[in-house]
Parts: C-alpha cells; sequence; structure tokens
C-alpha cells in the first residue's frame, strides 16, 4: 500500500485497515458509504456480509465474494504416475494448503490408483513441516488456532469415514504453533466432503 501511494494513488482513495473481521469488517459492511465488498473466505462469512448489506439504508451495494470450493484434478489411466504425485503435492500443500487454488480432491482412474497411492504415500513421508523461513521447510504452519483446530475435528471424522493414505510426519520443530501434518485420505464418494477444508488435506477418489 506505501508504495502504491508513493506511485500516485491517493491516500484518500486507497487505505490499509487491518483487523479482524468481526469488528474491522462488520464496521465497514455496514456502513452506508461503503458501495461494494470483495471478499475471499468462508461461505457463511459471505452470507453474513450480504446480510449486512441488505440491511442498509443505503443503495444497493455490490458484493464480489470467492468462497469455499473442491478443487479438482482428475487423471487418468495415461497419466505418468510420477509427475501426477509431485503436481498433486505441489497444488494440495505448498502454503499449508490454504489457498483458494489447492487441490482438494484427486480423481484417480482406477488402473493407476494404487500404484499413484503408493507413491503419494511415500513421497509425503519425506515431507519436512516446520518454520517456513528455512529452505529445508515443505509446509510450515497453518494460519491461526481456530484453523488447526478445524482441520484436527476434520482429521477426526476422516480417521472414521475414509481410509488414511498417510500423513506427513511431525518432529520437535512442529512442537509450538499452528502445525497440521498434511494427510491424504481415499473417500469412497465426494459426498463425503460437506465444504471446503482449508488446509493441507487431499482426498482421492478412484473412478472407473
Amino acid at each position: 500500500v506505501k508504495l502504491l501511494h508513493e506511485a500516485g494513488i491517493p491516500a484518500e482513495v486507497l487505505q490499509y485497515l487491518p483487523g479482524d473481521g468481526a469488528t474491522v469488517g462488520a464496521a465497514l459492511t455496514a456502513d452506508p458509504r461503503v458501495a461494494g465488498v470483495a471478499f475471499t473466505g468462508s461461505t457463511d462469512t459471505a452470507r453474513a456480509i450480504n446480510r449486512a448489506m441488505a440491511a442498509r439504508d443505503a443503495a444497493i451495494g455490490v458484493l464480489i465474494a470467492e468462497t469455499g470450493g473442491q478443487n479438482a484434478l482428475i487423471a487418468d489411466s495415461s497419466s505418468l504416475p510420477e509427475q501426477l504425485v509431485k503436481d498433486a503435492i505441489g497444488s494440495a500443500f505448498t502454503s499449508a494448503g490454504q489457498r483458494c487454488s489447492a487441490a482438494r480432491v484427486l480423481f484417480v482412474q482406477e488402473d493407476i490408483a494404487d500404484k499413484v497411492m503408493t507413491m503419494l504415500a511415500g513421497a509425503m513421508a519425506e515431507l519436512k513441516v516446520g518454520n517456513p523461513a528455512l529452505l529445508a521447510t515443505d509446509v510450515g504452519p497453518v494460519i491461526d488456532a481456530d484453523a488447526l483446530a478445524i482441520l484436527q475435528a476434520h482429521a477426526q471424522r476422516m480417521d472414521a469415514e475414509a481410509r488414511l493414505i498417510a500423513a506427513a510426519p511431525l518432529d520437535a520443530d512442529a512442537a509450538n504453533g499452528s502445525f497440521f501434518a498434511p494427510r491424504a485420505y481415499e473417500l469412497t464418494s465426494l459426498a463425503q466432503l460437506q465444504r471446503e477444508v482449508f488446509g493441507p488435506v487431499l482426498h482421492v477418489i478412484r473412478f472407473k
């Protein structure tokens, strides 16, 4: 923002207000002077913003919301398993899986499914979870304790309802902080996912 101001954008046009959504965000979306909101986050929060803007005694505001989704990677039997596993891990676990573009579901043709899942487990065993400032680290922490709790609850449900393909190891470097071991589960149906899981969890489904 400072660089944009230096480049000539007036401070009255662009301002930076860091803060919790329940305080800063709620105040902004309820203010009749706000003509529009561009939001990235959960579907529930997007609905709350929509309701807050609709309740204002003002012109109808514009809401652009990018919310939860199940980004799928689809691989048939012509796929090179080594490349597929590399791409799946890179997409699902980079930035601790906390990117809107991260792969959440891998659909893999059953002809190569067993081989791919075996290779996936082997590759995940080599992942280093820890301090993202270190070059040796592959996966850092998730954003906060609330995000960690949601992922832990999801993992607990998946442990009961799906087959664990692999979980990356956690060592002493991840003892303190909001670290979550990347996991891969085999599901029988996409219906087992109730909403987007925003973190390093890959769900694998076979198809014929």
